[in-house]
C-alpha cells in the first residue's frame, strides 16, 4: 500500500484522547493516517513575523509523520485571513455581499500555495499518494505539477461549491478552476456540489463532463465525485454511551431537571445560521406555551476566527440576541437559552448529545456538518432525540430519510418543526433515528476515505 500524504491549512498537534476539538477534520484524516502510514504537512499557526520561516518542524507518532511549517507575517494576512477567509469562504458559501477582492491577497494566496509545494516537495516519495485538503490549497497540485511531480494528486472539498453565477463574480475564477483540473481526481460533499462545478467547467467552455465521473479541461482528463466526509459511526455510539457516567454530564442533567433539551454545537461563523436558530426557538417558546418552563436551549459555539473583524461582531451579536431571548422569556427560575462561547471536550459532548430530545442543526450552507451525524450516533436505540435539519447542509442529501427537514431562514418553519420534534410518537422517533443509523453504520468515515484513496489510485 503506498504511503498517504496529507497537506491541510491547519495541522493539529496530535490528538489526545477526550481533547476539545470544534471540528471533525482532524478526527477523519488522522484514521486514515493510522491505517495507511504517512505524512500530514500544512501550517503550525503560527508566525515568523517579519522572518523568513525557520525549516520544517517534524514529529512522528506511531505510523504518522506530522511537518508543520511557519508563515510570515505578511503570508498569515493575505493568504489565510485574507483570500481564503474573506473570499472563497463567503463565495463558496453564497455570501457575495461579504466577500472582499483586493490583488494583493490574491497574490498572497497564491505565493503561500507555492511556498507549500517547496516545502513538501523534499518530503515525497515517487509512489506517495497525495491528499490535499480544502480551499486554502486549491492551486498546490499545479503548484507540483510545474515542479515536475507525477504522483497521484487528490483534493477534497469540505466546504459547498457554488454556481457558476456565484463563483465568476471572483475575480481569479478561472485560475481557481484551473488548480482544481490539476488534480487527477476532486471531491465533493455532495452530489449537488459536483453538478455546480460541472456547470462552471461548462459556462465559459473551459471543459465538461464526458461520462463515468470524468471531465476534461486544460487539456487532460481527471475524475471528479460526491464523497460525503462521515464520523466514526459505532465508536462514537460507544463512546455516547459511556459518557453518560461523565460527572459533567451528570452535573447538566441534574441542573436541566424534568425539562426538554434541545442542542446546537456550531463553531461560530455567519455560515451556520445561529441568530436564525434563535429566532426560531424565541417564536417556538411564544407560539406553544405548554413548552414555556418545560425546555431549555443549549447552544455550544467556539470561538472562531477572532482576528476576522466579521467575527468579532458575530460573537457580540449572538451573545446579546442570546441575552435578549433570556430577558424577554426568561423567569426567576427558568433560563431558555443556555450559550457556551467555548469549545467542549469530546466526553462531555457526546454525553450532551444523548441527553438532547432534538438536535438541532440549522446551518444557511454547510458542506456536510458533522455535528447532525454525531448527534445521530450519540442517541440512546431505545428512546431516541430528533434530529432537526436544514435542507442546506450537505448532511441533508444523505439523512432527509430521517430527519425533520427545514428552511433555516424559514422562522415560523423551523419553529414548527421544534415543536412538532419534541412531540413526536416514540415509534417514529425509533423508526426515524434507525433509518439514520443504518446509513451511518454502512456509510463511516472508513468508508469515506477508502472511497475517496480507492478511487485516486485507480
Amino acid at each position: 500500500m503506498s504511503r498517504l500524504v496529507i497537506v491541510s491549512n491547519r495541522v493539529p498537534a496530535p490528538v489526545k484522547e477526550g481533547a476539545a476539538s470544534a471540528g471533525g477534520l482532524a478526527v477523519a484524516l488522522k484514521a486514515a493516517l493510522e491505517e495507511r502510514g504517512g505524512i500530514w504537512m500544512g501550517w503550525s499557526g503560527k508566525s515568523s513575523e517579519n522572518n523568513e520561516p525557520g525549516p520544517l518542524s517534524l514529529t512522528g507518532e506511531g505510523k504518522i509523520t506530522y511537518a508543520l511549517t511557519d508563515l510570515t507575517g505578511k503570508d498569515v494576512e493575505e493568504y489565510y485571513f485574507g483570500f481564503a477567509n474573506r473570499v472563497l469562504w463567503p463565495i463558496c458559501h453564497y455570501r457575495l455581499d461579504l466577500a472582499e477582492y483586493g490583488r494583493k491577497e490574491m497574490a498572497g494566496y497564491f505565493r503561500v500555495n507555492r511556498f507549500f509545494a517547496h516545502r513538501l516537495a523534499p518530503l515525497l516519495k515517487p509512489d506517495d499518494i497525495i491528499w490535499v485538503h480544502d480551499y486554502h490549497l486549491i492551486p498546490l497540485a499545479a503548484e507540483l505539477r510545474q515542479m515536475g511531480f507525477k504522483n497521484r494528486i487528490g483534493f477534497f472539498l469540505h466546504i459547498p461549491w457554488p454556481p457558476a453565477d456565484v463563483l465568476y463574480t471572483m475575480p481569479v475564477h478561472e485560475e481557481i478552476m484551473h488548480g482544481l483540473a490539476a488534480y487527477d481526481l476532486v471531491g465533493f460533499q455532495t452530489d449537488h456540489d459536483l453538478e455546480n462545478f460541472a456547470g462552471c467547467l461548462r459556462r465559459e467552455d473551459m471543459g465538461d463532463a464526458i461520462g463515468d465521473g470524468r471531465f476534461t479541461a486544460n487539456g487532460k482528463v481527471f475524475k471528479g465525485g460526491a464523497y460525503g466526509i462521515s464520523i466514526e459511526t459505532a465508536a462514537f455510539a460507544e463512546f455516547a454511551k459511556k459518557a453518560g457516567s461523565h460527572h459533567m454530564v451528570q452535573r447538566a442533567r441534574q441542573s436541566i431537571k424534568d425539562r426538554d433539551l434541545i442542542i446546537g454545537v456550531d463553531r461560530l461563523d455567519y455560515s451556520k445560521g445561529i441568530t436564525q436558530r434563535l429566532d426560531a426557538f424565541e417564536r417556538f417558546v411564544v407560539n406553544n406555551p405548554a413548552h414555556q418552563r418545560k425546555v431549555t436551549y443549549l447552544q455550544i459555539t467556539p470561538k472562531s476566527r477572532s482576528e476576522v473583524p466579521e467575527y468579532e461582531q458575530m460573537q457580540r451579536t449572538v451573545a446579546e440576541q442570546a441575552g435578549r431571548v433570556n430577558g424577554a422569556l426568561g423567569t426567576v427560575d427558568w433560563v431558555p437559552v443556555r450559550y457556551i462561547n467555548r469549545s467542549v471536550s469530546r466526553p462531555i459532548l457526546a454525553g450532551l448529545y444523548r441527553l438532547a430530545k432534538v438536535g438541532l442543526v440549522t446551518p444557511l450552507r454547510d458542506g456536510m456538518n458533522l455535528v447532525a451525524k454525531e448527534y445521530v450516533a450519540a442517541q440512546d436505540p431505545e428512546d431516541p432525540g430528533v434530529l432537526v435539519l436544514s435542507r442546506f447542509a450537505g448532511a441533508a442529501r444523505e439523512l432527509k430519510s430521517g430527519a425533520l427537514l427545514v428552511n433555516p431562514y424559514d422562522i415560523e418553519g423551523t419553529a414548527n418543526a421544534l415543536a412538532r420534534a419534541l412531540n413526536m410518537p416514540m415509534e417514529e422517533r425509533r423508526e426515524r433515528w434507525q433509518r439514520m443509523m443504518d446509513y451511518l453504520l454502512e456509510h463511516d468515515v472508513t468508508r469515506w476515505c477508502d472511497d475517496f484513496l480507492n478511487d485516486l489510485a485507480a
